[in-house]
């Protein structure tokens, strides 16, 4: 991003196709809050419970409790 043309108006975003939402300009903004940075739905991690089909996304509000169970070829 480039400073705007004019002073105190929105930044630029010269290549916004070329975004791979790292987020390394939200950790290096100069002004805390000024941008936030929102993935597109299909890199979100989610999970869906086999069982009864529920599901889950990081982030949401009710998450499930963690799956201590060790994996089936063992820790």
């Amino acid at each position: 991003m480039v400073p705007s043309a004019l002073e105190g108006g929105p930044p630029v975003v010269l290549y916004p196709d070329e975004c791979w939402f790292c987020g390394c300009c939200v950790g290096h903004c100069p002004t805390p809050g000024a941008i936030s940075m929102n993935h597109p739905l299909n890199q979100r991690a989610a999970w869906k419970r086999k069982e009864t089909g529920e599901f889950f996304r990081i982030g949401m509000k009710n998450p499930p409790p963690p799956n201590l169970r060790p994996p089936v070829g063992g820790w």
